[in-house]
Order: structure tokens, then C-alpha cells, then sequence
């Protein structure tokens, strides 16, 4: 079941939904303004969100800022008209490319056969909707390129164009006075390739600028907020794996030896599958 959660007077979250991929969506309070987090994977998702921020009696959004392009942070637009919607450049060409789409089960499977959808987005979509899928792709009304800083009255809020494997024009939106970090999906892998994927270069290079922000909580999009110190552990293991990565492309049994040794125990799950990821975005190198 869904909640909101507050973290503090000016930013709260609502929790995502695995069944159907909804991830978490936030939101700013300013003095004079507030500030929504990504739309949301449905027009249900979205005016859930704002539902629940209305019975706590917060400041009526005035703006909803996405993350990257993907169908589960941008279907909930149509649900929040009269806000102005702000995402990167590369977010919006992203977005215009979903605009013919259909979405019904033959359009859905036809792209999954193509290699252009996902069978695991399209099963989320067939979960969220059902059989009515009315799904209309609305354009942001404010784009930038790099990055943008927002005075919402009281708060700040930076949002920096990151990229990574994930999504190319990945969006990360940091919380000043609250130093709190948002994600999005920014350091999840590549979903969209044959093979779920991770490269050492992006993921490095990735996790440089993300260390950089003076968070003490990070809020990932599927997963939960955590303390710095637990973002530090989840950055270590990435960090080790895709270094190994560098050094053994392609090589499973040498990666997960050579990480195994490091940390002095066995692996995990959660290691083993960042270990195929990277397998995946170095094999043949």
C-alpha cells in the first residue's frame, strides 16, 4: 500500500508500488511555492500523490519536475494541467519520440518484439491500466540544459542533467536546505539493451559527480530514502565491482572472485546481480 511519508515540513514522499513499477514521487514545500518530483507512471498515480498532500493541508503544487524520459515518471502528467512542467532538454526529445505511440496490447508487443519496449515495462503497463489506455504524452512547458536551481521561498532545489546507463538524460534534484538528494533512476542499469547492463566508465564517472552533493538522506525512485552512510556502503560496492569490472571484462568467475576476496565473504544477491551487469556492459570489450 502506498503512503506519504514526511521527512520534514518541506519535503515529503509517497512510496512506490512494485507490481505495477510506480516509483516514488516527491515533493517540496516552499513558502511560495511547491515543487512535485516526477508525474508518475498513470493519471491514478499522480492524482493519488496529490490527493494525499491535499489532506495534510500543504501548499497546492505549482510545478512537477521530471527525472528522465521513462513511461513510469511521465504518464501522470495529464493529471496535474495548470502546473508548469520542467525537465531537461534531452528529457523532452526523449519524450517526443513516445508521442505516436499506441499503447494498446498488439502496439505493446509488437515494440517488445522490435526490441524497442521492454516486456517488463509493457507487463507494468498492462498491470497499471488494465484494459483502458488512454495515455497521452504532454510535453514540458520549461526545459534547460545542464542545470537549473529553483527558489521555491524558503528551500532551494537544484536539478542537475547527470546521465548514466540508466537513462541517458538523467536528471538528479538535490534539496539545499533539507540536503536531501533525489535519484530518480540515475544509477540503476541499462534496461532497455538486450541484456540489463552497467558500464565501469559510466558508473565511475557517475558515482564522482553523485558523492559530490552534501546529502545526508538519498531517495532512490523503486527502493527508500537512506542515510548518507548507507549510500556510501551501496557507492563502496559499486565503486569495487566496477573496478574489478575494468580489470576482468566480461570474465564472471574472475569478477566474482576477485570481489569476493575484497570483501572477505561471500557475495550477496544483490552483488551477484550487479556482477552479470557488469559482465553484461563489458563483455567482448
Amino acid at each position: 500500500m502506498q503512503t506519504l511519508i514526511k521527512h520534514s515540513e518541506r519535503f515529503w514522499y509517497m512510496t512506490p508500488v512494485d507490481r505495477t513499477d510506480r516509483p516514488i514521487l516527491g515533493a517540496v514545500i516552499g513558502d511560495t511555492h511547491t515543487l512535485l518530483i516526477d508525474a508518475g507512471n498513470s493519471v491514478s498515480h499522480a492524482s493519488f500523490f496529490l490527493e494525499q498532500l491535499e489532506k495534510q493541508g500543504l501548499r497546492a503544487p505549482s510545478m512537477v519536475a521530471l527525472t528522465h524520459w521513462h513511461w513510469d515518471h511521465i504518464f501522470g502528467l495529464p493529471a496535474l494541467e495548470g502546473m508548469v512542467f520542467i525537465a531537461s532538454e534531452a528529457t523532452k526529445q526523449g519524450m517526443e519520440k513516445l508521442v505516436p505511440y499506441a499503447w494498446d496490447d498488439v502496439s505493446l508487443d509488437e515494440r517488445v518484439a522490435e526490441g524497442i519496449e521492454i516486456a517488463f515495462c509493457a507487463e507494468a503497463i498492462r498491470e497499471e491500466y488494465g484494459d483502458a489506455r488512454d495515455i497521452k504524452i504532454v510535453l514540458p512547458t520549461l526545459t534547460f540544459q545542464e542545470s537549473l536551481t529553483l527558489d521555491l521561498g524558503g528551500v532551494h532545489v537544484v536539478l542537475r542533467h547527470v546521465g548514466g546507463d540508466h537513462a541517458k538524460d538523467a536528471v538528479v534534484l538535490y534539496v539545499v536546505e533539507e540536503r536531501v538528494l533525489f535519484l530518480g533512476d540515475a544509477l540503476y542499469a541499462d534496461i532497455y539493451s538486450p541484456t540489463w547492463r552497467m558500464t565501469p566508465e559510466e558508473t565511475l564517472r557517475l558515482l564522482n559527480v553523485l558523492e559530490s552533493f552534501d546529502a545526508k538522506q538519498i531517495v532512490w525512485s523503486h527502493g527508500e530514502m537512506v542515510s548518507r552512510e548507507s549510500f556510501a556502503e551501496d557507492c563502496l560496492a559499486l565503486r569495487r565491482i566496477a573496478t574489478i569490472s575494468n580489470d576482468f571484462p566480461g570474465n564472471t568467475d574472475e569478477i566474482t572472485q576477485s570481489y569476493a576476496s575484497l570483501v572477505h565473504r561471500e557475495i550477496t544477491e544483490e552483488e551477484n546481480e550487479l556482477i552479470t551487469f557488469f559482465v553484461n556492459g563489458t563483455v567482448g570489450r
